[in-house]
């Protein structure tokens, strides 16, 4: 249905003639009602500038013509109010360039409150009327039906009936295999079954959402579309093509396909993430190291013989190495140092035990987050030997590392941390740590810090 894609041209004329005549009102009202000396006569030219720069900027915002349930009442509101705050920042600054002849500020700003108020309330009686027109009067102008239950048959038949459902007439899913329960009152037929029903009900369209690699198919049906006169509309099914999930972007007006969501490959989400780890460090480095760091030091060296920090090589971004700091929690010189604790591990000291528990042994990391090697929130560094033995086995386990490692993460606060031995444990941590990859927000981080601080005070069963 191109009126989805595009609103109708007669709107593009009709439309800003209206708000026009409007304006004009506008201006009429503002100056009676201020019975100041200004007269429309003498400022004709600041009319026809304010108006034809409307005409102009409407033209470029095209839901602003949309009258259908495509667009709420609440969309159309915020496409007008900011179609008209780009037009004041302009005619602003058009006329401080040109030097224009202002009219005085109350009249001005009277002039936008009642062009605004009477633009809205047209643009709101228009949709009314409209909708009012379609739902009683006027019949369906689509009568579709929808070729495969996928996930974007779902989405496209439950957007249309949400937003168009006076305007359009569903008549049912053609589908082979497994239906969700709540549609299976929908299917028609299976997809062998379209073209006999097309010919004895009358339909406009034909909604394609099957995996695009159908090839055979969808040329069949574009050909029956041709010689029926109907219209074929491919929705690609991308997870049933690819067999995975797929996003969508677009650079200008064309669209672009990912395989993942990559919310940290933007710059500006980078700069706040790292800007927030410098400043959330120093925090920590200035207000927490002066008191805690030499009580736990004297503890540790106490406890037993050896250095106080421990620092080993773990693969960060890009499996590039870097030096993790720690505070050490095993005997110095156990000669193990690529082997992963395990419980009741002999090699843990008494002090290391309770550093281990409240992740106090990861604190000196917040210099690694200060020198650029790690995060504050982010996968954990494992270790090389692990790096190397899952990447033969786990298909995404790298991906793990095309961000900067962790000082916590979102797989350690789901419990998933500790010894891997497990069947599937790190499984679980990589599919994890993909999630935060592709879901990645500055809220997500402050939601995993505050449960790592409860995750500190409350200690973890897995942390030994």
């Amino acid at each position: 249905m191109e009126r989805y894609a595009h609103y109708s041209d007669s709107n593009r004329i009709t439309l800003p003639l209206i708000d026009v005549a409007i304006i004009f009102v506008a201006f009429r009202v503002a100056g009676f009602l201020l019975l100041d000396t200004w007269q429309f006569a003498n400022q004709a030219s600041f009319f026809v500038a304010f108006a034809l720069l409307w005409w102009i900027l409407s033209r470029e915002y095209a839901n602003i013509f949309r009258l259908d349930r495509l667009i709420s009442y609440s969309e159309k509101l915020g496409y007008v109010l900011r179609t008209f705050l780009v037009h004041g920042l302009l005619l602003f600054g058009v006329g401080l360039l040109l030097r224009m002849q202002w009219l005085p500020l109350p009249h001005l700003a009277t002039v936008y409150g009642f062009a605004i108020v009477g633009v809205v309330l047209g643009r709101f009686v228009l949709a009314f009327c409209y909708r009012l027109y379609t739902r009683h009067f006027a019949q369906p102008h689509s009568r579709f039906i929808i070729v495969g239950a996928s996930e974007s048959g779902q989405k496209l038949y439950y957007f249309l009936r949400a937003h168009d459902s006076d305007g359009t007439q569903f008549k049912g899913f053609f589908a082979d295999g497994d239906v969700p329960p709540a549609l299976r009152h929908l299917v028609q037929g299976s997809v062998a079954e379209v073209q006999e029903y097309c010919r004895r009900t009358p339909i406009d369209e034909i909604y394609f959402a099957l995996p695009l690699t159908q090839q055979s198919l969808i040329e069949e049906l574009t050909a029956f579309a041709a010689e029926n006169f109907l219209s074929l509309r491919i929705v690609p099914d991308y997870h049933g093509t690819l067999g995975q999930d797929v996003k969508m972007y677009y650079c200008d007006h064309l669209p672009v396909l990912t395989v993942r969501r990559e919310p940290l490959s933007m710059w500006t989400n980078l700069v706040l993430k790292r800007t927030f780890d410098i400043g959330f460090s120093l925090l920590i480095i200035c207000g927490v190291f002066p008191v805690l760091l030499p009580l736990l030091a004297l503890a540790i060296k106490i406890d037993s013989p050896g250095p106080v920090f421990f620092k080993q090589l773990r693969p960060g971004r890009r499996n590039q190495l870097f030096p993790c700091y720690k505070l050490r929690t095993m005997v110095h010189n156990h000669g193990r140092p690529e082997e992963q604790a395990t419980r009741a591990d002999p090699r843990v000291t008494k002090v290391g035990r309770y550093l281990r528990k409240y992740n106090l042994d990861e604190l000196p990391q917040f210099f690694n987050v200060l020198l650029g090697h790690m995060s504050v929130v982010g996968p954990r560094p494992n270790l090389v030997s692990q790096l190397e033995e899952y990447s033969k086995h786990i298909r995404t386990y790298r991906l793990r590392h095309a961000v900067l490692p962790g000082i916590t993460g979102y797989a350690q606060v789901h419990g998933w941390r500790g010894e891997t031995r497990a069947p599937n444990a790190m499984e679980k941590r990589v599919e994890y740590d993909l999630k935060y990859l592709e879901n990645w927000s500055f809220g997500l981080d402050l939601r995993i810090i505050g449960k790592t601080v409860r995750n500190i005070v409350h200690g973890e069963e897995n942390a030994y």
